[in-house]
């Protein structure tokens, strides 16, 4: 009895970890994306992943019933009469998986796939022509936020009308259709907009080297091309020689490095994935950003965090979860036991459709080959934990019992008042910890909706099925979280109890007007 309870002890931490982790898949030959493919074939593909579905998600059902479901796949069948290529088929498959209205479902879409000396010789050839703006999307329209191109006439808050022709608004509608939020909120799809223009564009048409573009400032239309641009060399030299110069003493790189371990990095945005900074001189006022739950080790990065606020005297917190779209379990079950105030549980019953349905493919049919072989060596672990924990209740359902128990806060918990950020970018792990905060009233949210639901979420393993026939891939949600705290309104995520909605001028000039809001409420 002792070893069994130790033994889960732990590993839950490891299984925790797992569960939220997705994984990078393997690139195949670029030749299939063009070849149509059967009818029969792609009926086939069709039926599969229906049969998925059915024995690995719990949750069906939960926005759509089994008949509308069962008549969408019927009827895309019977609408499939000639060969497809992939991205035709794709287009027609997904939006069957969309209509299951879970986040975290969805169909793949067909991309060219480079090699390592592809990324390398287009890396050489400079900087393509999206990647010379940020863009952002507001009221069905795109826009220039910020211009890194040689042509600086182009104004930050120009709008993009067109781009090689194709309409940003007309591109996104299409594609709105082909995947989901979690339920029936919009606000998921209108953050991620501007970025998914890139990637939908880039799916049709590929990787070019010069774009024209059509922009209007004011009442001024102008045609303009932008073409791939090497960065300046001098400018480059410029940099390695003055780099040179400047000796960083090994403790203070040290001291870098370590809080890259701890809070996480983002080497891609060259930011941290936590940190904390106070807004006021007094610091009564700690502002805590959190990108992600993924990278960084957060129990010594809370454990810091909330012993320096507790030692600065710290009266508000606000906790930003803007664009926040998810990450561990573990982590933000240990987050929230620095911001509740009394005695709580965290989740309820986390439902699957069987024990089969963790076990077939999900844990190892996702990964690289090291990837695989680290998942192999834990196997027995994590199987044996599955195998212990799967319950069935009265009704019939398998469930998992995961934090599901009452717990104290953290002897160095933050008892004072409590601010937190939220839009449509807040998804997954960060709606489910948000759902937790506002039902125990322990937090007032400003911003807008989340993107994901209040009542939770299906992720947990989440399996990538690669179909036979087309190669398209689907991935599944097989685990439903739901939080301690549960809402009436169905199919919606949580709301602000002040909403503030962003427009272009404050993204131009990265103002954020809810963190605003809440430092006047503050400083009075």
């Amino acid at each position: 009895m002792f070893q069994s309870h130790f033994l889960v002890k732990r590993i839950m931490p490891l299984v925790l970890l797992f569960l939220f982790v997705e994984c990078s898949s393997i690139k195949r030959d670029n030749l299939h994306l063009q070849k149509p493919i059967a009818v029969k074939q792609l009926h086939q593909d069709v039926e599969l992943t229906r049969r998925k579905f059915q024995r690995l998600h719990p949750k069906l059902d939960y926005y759509i019933s089994a008949e509308k479901l069962n008549f969408k796949f019927d009827s895309l069948k019977n609408s499939i009469t000639t060969p497809l290529i992939p991205l035709a088929f794709y287009k027609k498959l997904s939006p069957v998986v969309a209509a299951i209205r879970q986040g975290h479902s969805y169909v793949i879409p067909p991309e060219k796939q480079y090699t390592k000396k592809e990324t390398k010789s287009l890396t050489k050839k400079g900087v393509g022509p999206f990647s010379q703006f940020d863009f952002t999307y507001y009221d069905d329209k795109l826009y220039v936020v910020k211009n890194k191109s040689n042509n600086k006439k182009i104004i930050p808050g120009t709008e993009v009308q067109s781009v090689n022709g194709i309409k940003p608004h007309e591109l996104l509608s299409e594609y709105d259709n082909y995947y989901s939020s979690d339920g029936f909120n919009t606000s998921f799809k209108k953050e991620a907009a501007a970025n998914r223009f890139v990637r939908y564009f880039t799916i049709e048409n590929g990787i070019k080297d010069s774009l024209e573009y059509v922009f209007k400032y004011n009442d001024s239309i102008k045609n303009i091309t932008i073409k791939r641009v090497k960065s300046d060399s001098l400018n480059q030299k410029t940099k390695k020689s003055s780099h040179k110069k400047v000796t960083v003493e090994r403790d203070k790189q040290r001291m870098i490095n370590k809080k890259k371990r701890i809070n996480g990095y983002d080497k891609s945005a060259n930011n941290f994935i936590r940190e904390l900074k106070y807004i006021s001189k007094d610091s009564s006022i700690a502002l805590l950003k959190i990108r992600s739950f993924t990278k960084g080790h957060f129990k010594q990065f809370y454990k810091q965090t909330f012993t320096e606020i507790k030692k600065q005297n710290c009266k508000t917190l606000i906790l930003d979860l803007q664009n926040n779209g998810g990450g561990r379990l573990s982590e933000i079950i240990h987050l929230y036991s620095y911001l509740a105030d009394s005695t709580y549980t965290f989740l309820q019953k986390s439902e699957v459709v069987s024990r089969g349905s963790l076990f077939e493919g999900a844990y190892f049919n996702k990964g690289n080959f090291a990837v695989k072989m680290t998942k192999t060596l834990f196997s027995p672990i994590v199987y044996g934990y599955l195998l212990l924990t799967v319950r069935t209740d009265k009704n019939g359902k398998k469930y998992i019992s995961t934090a599901t128990n009452p717990q104290k806060p953290k002897p160095n918990a933050f008892k004072h008042k409590l601010y937190v950020m939220i839009n449509g970018g807040s998804f997954s792990a960060s709606s489910i910890i948000s759902s937790n905060l506002k039902g125990s009233k322990r937090a007032l949210f400003v911003g807008q909706e989340t993107g994901g639901d209040f009542n939770g979420t299906v992720a947990g393993f989440m399996p990538i099925i690669e179909l036979p026939n087309s190669k398209l891939k689907v991935r599944i949600g097989t685990i439903h979280f739901a939080p301690f705290y549960q809402n009436q309104i169905h199919g919606r995520g949580v709301f602000p109890d002040i909403e503030i909605q962003p427009n272009v001028e404050d993204r131009i000039k990265d103002n954020d007007p809810e963190l605003n809001w809440i430092v006047k409420q503050n400083t009075k």
